[in-house]
């Protein structure tokens, strides 16, 4: 019987690490990256035999999808392409090469468990075909099965034990969260290294069991629904007693220009370094791979890098932030399917700077760890931004358009807030007029003062953009506004940038 998940959260601590344990820790993650490799050939050897046998092929004309599972589970069984066959295969490697003193049986197992999840992943067509670690592109962690053997937290202590090996861990002394998530039960350990301001850091990420602790400031609305209307850069939110539209990431800024200068640095050196795997042309030879990485390249890219590694950082802040902004409001979150692959392709680099997808999984998760829920709704059968509540008929606008006028001529909404009360209203993937009718009398006057729903003039333009100052009062609580860069992707769903805006009720 499959054991029941139990919920988990992670604890991320640095290690105070000296000369003498990186040296210990290094041996340790290139035999860790030896063996993985090892384990992945021997898996990319047995996965071709299987797939290339007839039984397989038999085995992908059967309709019935029981049977033919089946037949795949036991074809996987007789090539011994599991997960515990290559961990028993990976425990001889480890054996053969004499490596006790540096990777332990726990080690091992969830190595070769790792290269058999890319293996996995690969067969189903998830993924692309696992790469081999290199040198330059080596195993940034190695992880246990469990606290109890391998890689160990001592509680009392606080520091890691792994193989006669003792590594203290810097604890933050006034950290209230950090604090009562320790006390918490920890399944098992991971170490994990990164390169920052071009300096190698350790840090320790203990899986601990439970739900997170809150932070003292955070708030959650429990049992309130909130409608979202999510674009390439920006996202509109609507709640019982609130209405917007905020832009993913204000304060991230792309140095686009810094980037592009060192691409062509590190293009110039490839060149120079690399002249083998160039046509006369200068185009890049089919097959060939740099084998020269001189140290001015190598320094570049740490730069870019540490330049990717920062943006990912004020990204990740940004998103965490709004995300507790919007379950202050409600915990219930509804939103439309979306294919953030389609934003990738038509906005590049926008996606690239404000990452949505990365922050609606980021809303999901934290709403369900608050005891709520996050309901994707269907996108082709609702319509949200083509319906009108009050006449119950459809009609497509152009992207351009993004002011919805209602059907009784009482005024004109912005387009994406709309779509978002309309999200907010749905129950069970249906419109249902009555309900919409009874809660838009209550948010009608929310938008108004918001400034979202305006009285249609005679041209049938709206007076202004609305615009909302850092001044302006906030009924429930004050919260900063932030700046909106210029974007435009951002210009183009909503005409004329603001001066700034964030989540606000209006003034009563």
């Amino acid at each position: 019987m499959k054991r029941a998940k139990k919920p988990t959260f992670i604890v991320e601590l640095p290690l105070a690490v000296t000369l003498g344990d990186e040296r210990i820790l290094l041996a340790r993650f290139e035999a860790a990256r030896r063996l993985y490799n090892a384990v992945l050939g021997e898996g990319l050897r047995r996965q071709k035999l299987m797939r290339e046998s007839k039984r397989w092929q038999a085995a992908k004309e059967l309709r019935d999808k029981d049977e033919r599972s089946k037949e795949f589970k036991q074809l996987c069984s007789d090539y011994s392409f599991t997960s515990a066959s290559l961990s028993s295969f990976g425990t001889n490697c480890k054996n053969a090469a004499r490596w006790d003193t540096l990777l332990g049986a726990h080690d091992t197992q969830k190595i070769s468990e790792r290269a058999f999840n890319a293996l996995e992943q690969y067969g189903y067509g998830k993924r692309g075909r696992p790469r081999f670690k290199g040198k330059n592109r080596p195993i940034h962690s190695v992880e246990s099965k469990s606290n109890v053997s391998g890689i160990r937290w001592q509680k009392d202590c606080r520091v890691i034990k792994w193989n006669g090996l003792v590594i203290p861990a810097m604890i933050a002394p006034n950290y209230h969260w950090q604090h009562e998530a320790l006390m918490q039960p920890t399944k098992y350990c991971r170490i994990v290294w990164r390169n920052m301001r071009g300096k190698r850091r350790w840090y320790v990420q203990l899986m601990q069991e439970g739900m997170s602790p809150r932070e003292e400031d955070y708030h959650v609305a429990f049992g309130k629904v909130v409608g979202l209307d999510v674009g390439p850069s920006t996202v509109a939110v609507v709640s019982q007693d609130t209405a917007d539209l905020v832009s993913f990431c204000p304060t991230v800024e792309q140095p686009w220009k810094k980037m592009r200068r060192l691409q062509r640095k590190m293009d110039r050196s490839r060149r120079a370094t690399n002249p083998d795997c160039f046509n006369p042309d200068g185009t890049w030879k089919k097959g060939a791979r740099q084998k020269v990485f001189s140290s001015r390249y190598k320094s570049i890219r740490s730069e870019l890098s540490e330049v990717e590694r920062v943006l990912a950082s004020e990204r990740k802040r940004s998103h965490g932030e709004m995300s507790n902004a919007i379950l202050s409001h409600g915990n219930i979150i509804q939103s439309e399917r979306l294919s953030y692959r389609a934003f990738q392709k038509r906005y590049g680099r926008s996606v690239k700077r404000r990452a949505p997808a990365m922050f609606m999984n980021l809303l999901k998760r934290k709403a369900e760890s608050a005891g709520g829920e996050f309901r994707e709704l269907d996108t082709q059968k609702l319509k949200l931004s083509q319906y009108d509540h009050l006449t119950g008929s459809y009609e497509k606008k152009p992207l351009s358009c993004r002011w919805h006028s209602l059907g009784d001529g009482s005024g004109i909404v912005q387009r994406d807030v709309y779509s978002a009360f309309l999200a907010r209203c749905v129950l069970n993937d249906q419109h249902h007029p009555a309900t919409i009718t009874t809660l838009w009398t209550a948010q009608e006057p929310v938008l108004r003062r918001a400034g979202w729903l305006k009285t249609k003039s005679a041209s049938g333009i709206p007076a202004g953009i609305p615009t909302v100052h850092p001044s302006e009062w906030i009924v429930r609580r004050r919260r900063l506004a932030v700046g909106h860069g210029p974007d435009d992707v951002a210009a183009m769903r909503e005409p004329g940038n603001p001066n700034g805006f964030a989540f606000r009720t209006p003034r009563l």
